[in-house]
């Protein structure tokens, strides 16, 4: 039977919103999950709607990742219409499940959202080729409020991750300093040399932006939104990225505006 052209070589590409920071940068565009974002933000929003509005967004997260990103392959795979029509075969491409796979959770927000992929990957890919490591990281703030590092507290980590993809699903991409340091952490100190570094967020900044390009070029960024609100009128006219060092995302405090409040509290019921 011969091959139906339109399934060999499936174009991909992220539906994504134009802007200057980079071919690793992608800016996802949905009204849906744009809105579902809204209401996680809302200060009416509460548990259990904050963990389901999570893992809506997540796993979309997940499936652009998981097109964008992770190997197809061509393969053959038969339908139950086989049984009356020898040919009822679909030929085509498909995620490629040999690939090994990492999901890190970055605790304590990344927790929820590091599930929700890791359980997603348990069903599309071998499970035996799928794991999940923890890594229990956290802001550090001076006298002012500002940030001034990254405390690693600790971490489990499952095995090497040569040819793995190792994915970041962490909500706020504020600073830079958790990505940068995770990133590091699974460059310098877990043995193999990955096959892609995947950051997955709800909200991001520019300056988070500038620092993670400048830190992990190689690092692929996806996002629900970016937030500039603090930035004066003539940027916020322009296309993301144009006046990139005239951007401002965070306040004095090095929280989002506009945001969605502290994730990591609020996903945990935990304000201290």
């Amino acid at each position: 039977m011969a091959q139906d052209s339109q399934h060999q070589n499936l174009p991909v590409k992220p539906s994504g919103m134009n802007h200057h920071y980079g071919d690793n940068v992608h800016l996802l565009s949905s009204p849906l999950m744009l809105s579902l974002l809204a209401k996680l933000g809302h200060p009416k929003t509460q548990q259990p709607q904050i963990n389901e509005l999570v893992g809506m967004m997540y796993s979309y997260l997940m499936d652009q990742v998981i097109d964008t990103v992770f190997p197809k392959k061509v393969a053959r795979v038969d339908t139950r219409m086989r049984e009356s029509h020898p040919e009822a075969v679909y030929e085509g491409q498909i995620v490629d499940p040999q690939v090994p796979c990492v999901a890190v959770d970055l605790a304590r927000a990344g927790t929820y959202p590091s599930h929700v992929c890791y359980n997603k990957l348990n069903y599309l890919m071998n499970p035996e080729l799928v794991r999940q490591d923890h890594f229990y990281v956290a802001r550090l703030t001076d006298e002012k409020g500002q940030v001034s590092g990254v405390n690693v507290s600790g971490s489990k980590i499952g095995g090497g991750v040569d040819e793995a993809i190792v994915l970041f699903p962490d909500p706020m991409g504020a600073t830079g300093g958790t990505i940068v340091r995770a990133c590091e952490h699974y460059r310098r100190e877990v043995e193999g040399k990955p096959r892609a570094l995947v950051a997955m967020h709800l909200i991001i900044t520019p300056e988070y932006l500038r620092k993670v390009t400048q830190a992990c070029p190689e690092l692929q960024v996806f996002a629900l939104r970016l937030d500039r609100g603090l930035s004066a009128e003539k940027v916020l006219r322009e296309p993301p990225g144009k006046f990139w060092t005239e951007e401002k995302g965070l306040n004095q405090h090095q929280y989002i505006v506009p945001g969605a409040g502290g994730l990591g509290e609020i996903l945990n019921n935990s304000y201290c």
